[in-house]
């Protein structure tokens, strides 16, 4: 009798120690095979160097990528605690697609009934952005930014095909700056809203496992 072959592993990379606790304090059941929740550390440079490493292990060798954690909105009207599914993500690198959009924005909406979901471009940054620097971004077309999506999934295709996505939780947005994450209730929206997206990942992650048709 042939053995089936192991599920694919599924690599969650964040950056910051408060991400970190809000996905590792989170409802960690009904993943269909392992699931890894990397702290990258924080901007572009440190993503790249984490994901590159950890993808280097023969266990994530081939392990669909999501990258998550918080994020600056830049459409007028984003509020914190709202969703964004990335379409794809830019940076200086380049434009990387994301896959099962429509998949992760269906089982969100099922995990968080109420919250808005926005779906569209997410850009990269190598530093924190305000100001008339988010009214530039949104002429380019992009909804959101953030420093390590980009770079995460750029470094994640670079070593070879495998399924990447991006999801973020608004944490600030045009007219609602936040200053220091966890001191308002921006932040704080933020990060119960992250502890509650693990179930819509593993079906994104289920469904990648599924043979087609």
């Amino acid at each position: 009798m042939n053995t089936p072959p192991a599920p694919a592993p599924l690599l969650i990379a964040c950056a910051l120690g408060i991400e970190h606790l809000a996905l590792r304090s989170g409802d960690r059941g009904g993943a269909d095979g392992p699931v890894t929740v990397l702290r990258t550390g924080m901007g572009p440079k440190a993503a790249q160097r984490a994901v590159t490493r950890a993808l280097a292990e023969p266990a994530l060798a081939d392990a669909a990528v999501l990258a998550t954690g918080f994020c600056a909105g830049l459409a007028p009207g984003m509020h914190p605690g709202d969703l964004v599914v990335a379409e794809e993500t830019r940076d200086a690198a380049g434009t990387v697609p994301c896959v099962g959009t429509d998949l992760l924005v269906k089982e969100l909406v099922r995990a968080l009934p109420g919250r808005t979901v926005h779906t569209g471009p997410l850009t990269g940054s190598d530093h924190v952005v305000r100001g008339h620097e988010r009214s530039d971004l949104l002429a380019t077309g992009a909804i959101a930014v953030d420093m390590e999506s980009a770079s995460t999934l750029h470094s994640a295709v670079r070593t070879g095909p495998r399924p990447v996505a991006a999801v973020r939780v608004v944490v600030d947005a045009p007219e609602h700056e936040l200053v220091r994450i966890g001191t308002v209730r921006g932040g704080i929206s933020a990060f119960r809203v992250l502890r509650s997206v693990l179930p819509a990942f593993y079906e994104w992650h289920r469904s990648l496992l599924l043979p087609r048709r």
